[in-house]
């Protein structure tokens, strides 16, 4: 049995100003991923609209309100496409939870006017696969796998291979996240709102 006070977890960033404290280490689980993320209103989870391959995860709204934005694409429809599928938004308030399925695209934050403080948790707890809902540039793969175990972060597609590098806004050089758009998926700078309809990838 291993118990730990949360504030005395050493605290990472999340977004501009959240707070991610991550739980599984100092409670040394082997099975569960767990993550408490306190969030100011307009800050975001991190990363943006993203599917676990092999790893299921859930929400536990502590306190405030939480609002996922969602994405089940049917078999064989390109991931760019959002005209079909299943997606939308869904609001989980405190005392509730929300689960995500292994391959169900989700993206969450705080869009209330009150802090959110939420528990993550997923399991098993090391995902390795974890998808991104843009389709490959060489063989149209609907869906193309993050890596980030390099110094710099890699789309890969799980189809051809075909290996891309993204980057930052070419507008102001900040991170960039996919979100839903009114035709398909889009990728939006988290701080100067540029909007692109395919991620800018390095040369």
């Amino acid at each position: 049995m291993k118990k730990v006070a949360i504030d005395d977890v050493e605290s990472n960033a999340a977004g501009n100003d959240g707070d991610r404290r991550k739980l599984s280490e100092p409670l040394g689980t082997t099975g569960v991923a767990l993550n408490h993320y306190r969030l100011p209103p307009g800050e975001r989870l991190p990363g943006g609209l993203h599917a676990h391959a092999d790893q299921e995860e859930v929400f536990v709204v502590v306190e405030g309100e939480a609002t996922f934005e969602t994405y089940a694409p049917r078999s064989g429809d390109s991931a760019n496409d959002v005209s079909s599928g299943e997606g939308g938004e869904v609001t989980v308030g405190a005392g509730e939870a929300i689960r995500f399925a292994p391959g169900e695209f989700q993206s969450g934050g705080n869009e209330s006017d009150d802090e959110l403080v939420v528990l993550a948790l997923g399991a098993p707890r090391d995902s390795e696969d974890v998808r991104i809902p843009v389709d490959c540039p060489e063989c149209a793969h609907d869906g193309v796998r993050l890596e980030t175990g390099d110094a710099v972060p890699a789309f890969v597609c799980p189809n051809c291979g075909a290996e891309r590098v993204p980057q930052g806004c070419p507008e102001c050089g900040r991170e960039l996240r996919v979100t839903i758009g009114e035709t398909g998926t889009v990728v939006v700078c988290s701080d100067c709102g540029a909007a692109f309809e395919k991620p800018p990838l390095a040369e």
